[in-house]
């Protein structure tokens, strides 16, 4: 499946406000792990450039802390403990090519099957 473009038109030159936008490396349905941490989901949205709160932001080490102008994805997310929903910067994802579904118990409300290790999302509006 091809990576979402979030621009309403053309990939190259497309902005949101002053933000340039790129195309989105990972798309919905695709199921992801962190680079660093111990957890892995499936991407169930994309914002096109950082839309969390400055709190969430100030959060994480500054140096780690990742850049605004980049695709940020909404995980349903699971780790060893617990599932969660994780909001993940794109430098920060790699896939997760090991083909094993997310137990995440939201995973029904947004996709239908796991198909050679991705998700057919349902058919709805999800904004």
């Amino acid at each position: 499946m091809e990576p979402m473009n979030q621009a309403s038109g053309p990939a190259s030159g497309a902005t949101l406000g002053a933000v340039p936008l790129r195309r989105a490396k990972f798309a919905i349905g695709q199921v992801v792990k962190h680079r660093i941490y111990p957890f892995r989901g499936v991407i169930f949205d994309v914002d096109p450039v950082f839309a969390n709160t400055e709190e969430w932001l100030a959060s994480i080490p500054e140096e780690v802390r990742p850049r605004r102008d980049q695709p940020f994805y909404h995980l349903l997310a699971e780790n060893a403990q617990t599932t969660y929903v994780a909001y993940v910067s794109e430098q920060n994802l790699l896939p997760d090519d090991t083909g094993k579904p997310v137990s995440h118990p939201q995973v029904p409300q947004f996709f239908k099957e796991l198909k050679r290790g991705h998700y057919v999302s349902r058919d709805r509006a999800l904004h």
